[in-house]
């Protein structure tokens, strides 16, 4: 265990000034399924993450009716150094947003359904609450389709975990987003050993879920410290691990440190699955959300 003088000295390097790699750009988002979804979420009153933490595969993704909408409004009670979700006071918990979440996953055919939110350590209760409602009304309006999760870290309450693995969600994912040396400037709020314990107990207090979480690079972590975070996801028996690269959202946000190639993501795959993972997605766009139902496709077959 780091001491608290080790946990505060944090370097994130020199920030990269070259332009970005060909192998980064995506293509503009386009098409009659891209502006029906996007229709169809505003017409429900919906957020979606692929819009407010600026994806660069919206386009791909809405094109091909997949989307990971946001739960708990649009905005975050953290300041984390990375994201691009505006940050402030939040406003009151929406119930009736799971029913209108189910209704677009309905409307749009979804086979595979993401579903994330902002963090509200304002209500951790009320916000894992609102998770399991959206899963339940997902089921009732869309019984074909798989619910995967996304959430935040509930600050360690293990009553916010249990009631969203009571309403069984097929994927649970936590992402841990960096190093630990970096956690204090990236993940404000969080805590490395936290993300650690909700990953191990959502299998402790549900036998055979799946669980998932992911890595960015590019802030000024080094291979070994990564190899490092790889092991510790799987002791804890995560089956699904994805690896991408981070994007500096706007001048307000943290520093690039360097780009990865795909060489080098595709070294970082061949490390990751050494630990025992049962599907790594590693690439320079990989997200969290990015060809989710595959990634389930392949962590479950496996199971």
């Amino acid at each position: 265990m780091a001491s608290q003088s080790q946990l505060v000295q944090i370097e994130l390097g020199v920030a990269v000034r070259q332009p970005k790699p060909d192998w980064l750009k995506a293509r503009a988002p386009m098409g009659e399924n891209f502006h029906q979804l996007k229709k169809l979420a505003r017409g429900l009153g919906l957020h979606t993450v692929c819009e407010s933490a600026q994806c660069p595969n919206i386009g791909e993704c809405w094109n091909h009716r997949t989307a990971t909408f946001m739960l708990l409004g649009d905005i975050c009670t953290r300041r984390c150094g990375f994201c691009a979700v505006p940050k402030g006071r939040p406003e009151a918990i929406d119930w009736d947003e799971p029913r209108r979440v189910a209704e677009a996953v309905a409307t749009l055919g979804l086979k595979h359904a993401v579903v994330t939110s902002v963090n509200r350590d304002d209500d951790n209760i009320g916000g894992a609450k609102i998770f399991a409602e959206t899963i339940q009304q997902i089921r009732r309006l869309a019984p074909e389709c798989r619910v995967e999760v996304l959430i935040p870290d509930f600050q360690g309450f293990d009553e916010a975990l249990r009631i969203v693995l009571a309403a069984q969600p097929d994927v649970l994912n936590h992402n841990t987003e960096t190093v630990p040396r970096l956690y204090r400037v990236v993940r404000s709020g969080a805590r490395y050993e936290r993300t650690l314990r909700l990953l191990e107990n959502a299998k402790k207090f549900s036998p055979g879920m799946v669980t998932k979480s992911g890595v960015m690079v590019g802030l000024g972590e080094t291979l070994g410290e990564l190899v490092d975070v790889f092991r510790d996801l799987g002791e804890r028996a995560v089956d699904i691990l994805t690896v991408g690269q981070y994007l500096r959202p706007s001048r307000d946000h943290l520093p690039i440190s360097r780009f990865y190639t795909p060489d080098e993501f595709s070294f970082l795959k061949e490390e990751a699955l050494r630990f025992g993972f049962r599907h790594v997605e590693s690439g320079p766009l990989v997200r969290s959300s990015y060809h989710a139902h595959e990634q389930a496709d392949a962590g479950m077959a496996r199971l």
